[in-house]
């Protein structure tokens, strides 16, 4: 399982946590415009990705990274 963060070429500042078990479909999903939430910032470049051999475990993370203190993280880290 992948938690993954992307980032908007043309409008750098949107921006995107997921998670998913095939990060290069999910990835291509994203840039075709299969998904709604991600659709009117296209295209998206991956800016990077955690590998978990626990789904929970992702799924926390990924929680985390979305809220509150794990929000600041994934910006002073990875954005």
């Amino acid at each position: 399982m992948y938690v993954y963060l992307i980032q908007s070429i043309p409008n750098p500042k949107k921006r995107y946590v997921g998670m998913t078990a095939d990060l290069k479909r999910r990835i291509a999903e994203h840039n075709s415009g299969e998904t709604t939430s991600t659709v009117d910032h296209r295209p998206w470049e991956l800016v990077t990705f955690l590998k978990f051999t626990n789904e929970l475990k992702a799924e926390k993370f990924e929680a985390y990274l979305k809220h509150g203190s794990g929000y600041s993280f994934a910006k002073r880290h990875f954005w």
